[in-house]
């Protein structure tokens, strides 16, 4: 891994390297646009195949999601629906999947909001209630590797939240999926992918009913979808490659730093593992940590281009320094491998979760802890929040005046109107005097 210190290259210049591409700069790789060439006719830039896959799938619903599926992945459909009868898997895998669900599950069962109501005056009252979303789309990726715990992780808060209906698309249905799916409880699951499983289930089709919101990591193009769509239906967030930042001084143990870095980089050569240390030696430590861990990875190809990519050691002033170029960074993953990381932890202000201490490593809160793996990537953690309870419900308000107590705010009421020339508005409330 690439090591550079900030004394002898300025904090400017850590900026610019902790500066992440947004989402949509991505540059797809020759061997992409040479695929896509062969598929549309032409070398088009990934929003440009996104805008064209989902516009299609609006105009002619399940043709174009099964043109396009064919096209894409090979894969001849033609109804889309999955049987999630009875599975037969691992029975140690399943156990762990129960583990982790209970846990999900009670950790988002605290974050329920509650309807209210307040009394203004005599008699009015003025309250919230909050009402969860109808129908949840969520998409669980396939590519490289399955993702049974990012089924959990989406499908277990919407049913805490109360949403009636969840549906599933992925173009990976193995097996664990499945059963984590029918853990979770999912009512329905359709094997497709990519932009047309979000154009599918933002518009609907014959076979694909639409939904309120679409939830769920996925690659560019998936990405890239949710960002077309939405507007037509919500999003949770527009997420980029995975990420890990870790904070560390001189106490950190450099074979669990290692190991932790790695822990992102198997994702994507696209991932991004960056360590911010006070410790020249753990530094060099750590680099000759990921060597050797590298060599026993069964996905290495992947964590070598990552590392080579995106992978950076920074070796800052001092852990103020560090904790501020965390900051800047916004990562999706912070561990904080310190001697005291909950001094540290008041300033910390951007971040999608934080794993404190050297026995919360990042695998913890991906897998099994409670707390939703769903974060927000690329530096959004500066305004995005962890996938929660919230994000499948909605808040309307409650408004309800007595003939009294609205005559005694009448006056406020029309003086506001007319200062706004909306006549019909102050009309509406001198017509109730």
């Amino acid at each position: 891994m690439r090591i550079i210190s900030s004394s002898e290259v300025g904090r400017e210049e850590i900026e610019r390297l902790l500066t992440k591409k947004s989402f949509d700069e991505v540059e797809l790789s020759p061997k992409i646009r040479e695929a896509n060439k062969k598929i549309f006719g032409e070398d088009l830039s990934a929003i440009e195949i996104v805008r064209k896959i989902v516009s299609d799938v609006r105009k002619f619903g399940d043709k174009a999601v099964i043109d396009y599926t064919k096209k894409i992945d090979g894969a001849e459909l033609d109804n889309f629906a999955v049987d999630i009868g009875e599975l037969e898997i691992d029975s140690e895998v399943m156990a762990s999947l129960k583990v982790a669900a209970e846990n999900i599950r009670r950790f988002h069962t605290e974050q329920l909001p509650k309807s209210w109501i307040t009394y203004r005056g005599e008699n009015s009252l003025l309250g919230q209630a909050v009402i969860p979303l109808e129908r949840v789309g969520v998409y669980v990726p396939g590519g490289t590797a399955a993702y049974p715990s990012s089924v959990l992780m989406n499908i277990i808060p919407a049913k805490v939240a109360g949403v009636r209906e969840i549906i599933m698309c992925t173009p990976n249905a193995n097996k664990t999926v499945l059963a984590a799916a029918k853990l979770a409880g999912v009512d329905k699951i359709f094997k497709i992918g990519g932009a047309q499983a979000i154009a599918a289930m933002a518009f609907g089709t014959e076979q694909i009913p639409r939904v309120n919101k679409i939830v769920g990591p996925g690659n560019i193009f998936v990405t890239l979808a949710k960002k077309e769509v939405y507007g037509h239906c919500d999003i949770d967030m527009l997420a980029g490659p995975s990420e890990i930042l870790i904070v560390a001084d001189e106490t950190a143990n450099p074979i669990y730093a290692a190991a932790d870095l790695l822990s992102q980089a198997e994702h994507d050569p696209l991932a991004c593992s960056i360590l911010i240390t006070t410790s020249q030696t753990l530094a060099d430590n750590v680099a000759a940590q990921v060597e050797i861990q590298l060599k026993n990875l069964p996905r290495r190809e992947i964590a070598v281009a990552s590392i080579e990519r995106n992978g950076l050691i920074i070796v800052a002033e001092n852990l103020d320094a560090a904790v501020d170029f965390a900051n800047f960074s916004a990562p999706e993953h912070l561990e904080l491998l310190t001697q005291n990381p909950f001094e540290l932890l008041p300033k910390i202000k951007n971040a999608g979760a934080i794993f404190l201490g050297a026995y919360s490593p990042e695998p913890l809160g991906d897998y099994l802890a409670g707390p939703n793996h769903v974060l927000p990537t690329g530096g959004t953690a500066k305004f995005y929040s962890v996938l929660n309870v919230e994000t499948f419900l909605k808040r309307t308000s409650l408004i309800s005046y007595t003939q009294k107590d609205l005559l005694n705010v009448a006056d406020n009421i029309i003086k506001l109107a007319d200062a706004e020339g909306l006549n019909a508005h102050a009309n509406a409330i001198a017509l109730r005097r």
